[in-house]
């Protein structure tokens, strides 16, 4: 598009989380009227750490915020996977992107800051929660729970697993229980029991439980992480020393002392869910991004960095297509054949006899198996 008509663009996006605020940045740089609009009236990311890869820190270098992401980070030069005892299965670099060849390990609430602090002040409209969105087919009409509302050329769903863009305009089906429980926490490095000694992921798996240990050197931290099968598919259970305890008997014995010396009041537990692909992310002024149009389970480490790849190439499909309309269309046939494929690798987290352990009699393709 011609840079007159993106400086005349007006784009609401919805949600200040990853793929909101990539967004909002990337948008902003073609020059377009970017504003975004979040529920809470505070952004406060919980949960524990994650990996940004190279091919996602190459388009914060072409931000203009490498440096403010690496500063929060920890440059990471491979992953490693073990067995439950501490066996090695396997290890190997991260797949390098060009010049960019390490995936740096931050924290999610310092991630989600330094995203947000780069963006223009007064861009993130914060207590505006989404009700209601019609599609006008060259303008969209938002509505919020505090009465106000807006019109925007182009309207970006980044509004997460439970979005309301989705839900309205394109599929109603609700999130999928995966038959998981995680576990997470942010512990010293000094209560890692020797185990966290350079920057790098390692995975320990064991029957029907997978536990991470991601460093987050920047904090003199560890992201502890335990994913386990289970039947409850409560949202946002309370935390059980003794059900926790549970999940890693068989562990190093280092593993199991973590457990039991977590507090559980600073154990983030949630039911692991995602959502079935969704067969068209855009119409003609609006567009999904993120967990909004393809939330996935988090075993490949790619929900984060799917939601910042679908920012730059919006906005590159934006820079290059005659109009909007051509550009999503462009936007969803480049990113989603690549975020099916993610989701569906996702899936594959447990073996048959895993899952007979935990769910007898019930396999079914709601519970990932192994492809």
């Amino acid at each position: 598009m011609h840079p007159s008509d993106l400086k005349d663009l007006k784009i609401a996006v919805v949600g200040g989380g990853y793929g909101g605020a990539a967004a909002a940045k990337a948008l902003s740089l073609l020059g377009a009227d970017v504003t975004v609009y979040e529920q809470a009236s505070r952004i406060r990311e919980v949960g524990a750490g994650i990996g940004l890869r190279p091919s996602t820190m190459a388009r914060f270098r072409q931000w203009g915020i490498f440096e403010a992401i690496a500063a929060v980070s920890s440059p990471s030069d491979y992953f490693e996977i073990l067995s439950a005892t501490g066996e090695p299965i396997m290890k190997d670099s991260w797949p390098a992107h060009g010049e960019q060849i390490h995936t740096h390990l931050i924290h999610r609430g310092d991630f989600i800051e330094t995203l947000l602090g780069v963006l223009p002040e007064g861009m993130v409209k914060l207590g505006h929660k989404l009700e209601t969105i019609s599609d006008n087919g060259d303008h969209a009409d938002l509505t919020f729970a505090d009465g106000s509302s807006v019109t925007a050329d182009l309207v970006v769903g980044a509004d997460g697993i439970k979005s309301v863009v989705r839900s309205q305009l394109f599929s109603d089906r609700p999130p999928r229980f995966s038959g998981e429980r995680a576990y997470r926490a942010v512990i010293s490095v000094d209560d890692a029991e020797g185990m966290v000694t350079d920057d790098n992921l390692r995975m320990y798996i064991g029957a029907g439980t997978k536990v991470y240990l991601l460093p987050l050197r920047h904090r003199r931290g560890v992201s502890f992480d335990i994913t386990a099968l289970c039947p409850d598919d409560t949202w946002s259970p309370d935390a059980s020393p003794a059900e926790m305890r549970r999940t890693v008997e068989g562990f190093d014995h280092r593993i199991v002392s973590i457990t039991d010396k977590l507090d559980p009041a600073t154990v983030n537990v949630r039911g692991v869910y995602d959502i079935d692909p969704v067969d068209t992310w855009h119409s003609d002024c609006v567009a999904l991004l993120g967990d909004a149009a393809h939330s996935m389970l988090h075993h490949q480490g790619q929900g984060a960095n799917s939601a910042i790849l679908d920012a730059g190439e919006l906005a590159d499909a934006l820079r290059t297509a005659d109009s909007v309309p051509a550009a999503l269309a462009r936007y969803q046939q480049v990113r989603k054949p690549i975020t099916d494929e993610l989701q569906r690798i996702s899936r594959q987290g447990w073996s048959e006899g895993e899952l007979d352990d935990v769910f007898p009699g019930q396999k079914s393709a709601t519970i990932g198996t192994e492809g």
